[in-house]
């Protein structure tokens, strides 16, 4: 697996917003993202190489129009946690009709 990238914002808008600008600045890939608290919490999980990743992060934690709560970039995930985000992949596709 290449390197996980996690951000953690309050509210979705800033979030979309966060993430259209990770994948116009970084060579990464979006994976999934996690709603809580109906949206006012998003978790958003991008993969690439660790300098893409780590770009895409720092651009997410330099934005001054958004909330960051937390923010991560894992090198080199164990395996374990690819289920996890499998897990989080495969309920974002069902609650999207199986797109």
């Amino acid at each position: 697996m290449k390197a996980l990238g996690l951000v953690e914002i309050s509210g979705l808008v800033p979030a979309i917003n966060a993430l259209d600008g990770m994948l116009k600045t970084a060579d990464v890939e979006f994976v999934t993202w996690e709603k809580k608290l109906g949206g006012r919490l998003v978790t958003i999980i991008v993969t690439g190489t660790v300098s893409s990743v780590s770009e895409a992060v720092d651009y997410v934690a330099n934005m001054k129009d958004i909330k960051l709560a937390a923010h991560a970039v894992i090198p080199s995930p164990h395996e374990e946690l690819d289920k996890l985000i499998k897990m989080s992949t495969e309920k974002y596709k069902y609650l999207n009709g199986g797109e």
